[in-house]
């Protein structure tokens, strides 16, 4: 059976990406989420083994969102954002906009743009633009469509 589950996993990376959202289908009964392959990769290996040896135990899982509770306050908001979108700190995004280069520099709590601290990539495009900008489409993280 192991070997079986491994192959299956191997199998992940070379599987063509509407086999992927098939296998998500099959295994979660439901339509794939409109998330990139790395996602669809790691999520479906999860659930492989989840099935195939048990999930978390619920003292487990009470733990962990006791856990979150203590992270989060409780804010529902901050939970549903997924801790690896965010580029990794020290990372420069660059984006020219009406002739002038900007460079925003992610920090681990924000960002740094002109030397000064912002909280959100937003922030820093609604600065730079005038206008209400969505931050991450703005730099280029992510699409109109809310893709990583």
């Amino acid at each position: 059976m192991t070997d079986t589950i491994l192959a299956r996993l191997a199998a992940l990376k070379t599987t063509p990406t509407p086999d992927l959202k098939k296998q998500w289908r099959e295994l979660f009964n439901t339509e794939a989420p409109p998330y990139n392959r790395r996602f669809l990769e790691s999520r479906l290996a999860y659930r492989i083994q989840e099935l195939a040896y048990g999930g978390l135990k619920p003292a487990t899982v009470e733990r962990l969102e006791a856990l979150g509770e203590q992270l989060d306050g409780g804010n529902i908001v901050l939970r549903r954002i997924r801790g690896d979108d965010k580029p990794i700190a020290g990372t420069r995004l660059i984006r020219e906009w009406q002739g002038v280069e900007h460079t925003v520099t992610v920090l681990n709590d924000g960002y740094e743009w002109q030397g000064r601290p912002y909280r959100s990539i937003s922030a820093i495009a609604r600065a730079i633009t005038g206008t209400r900008w969505n931050g991450w489409v703005f730099f280029g993280l992510k699409n109109r469509r809310g893709q990583v």
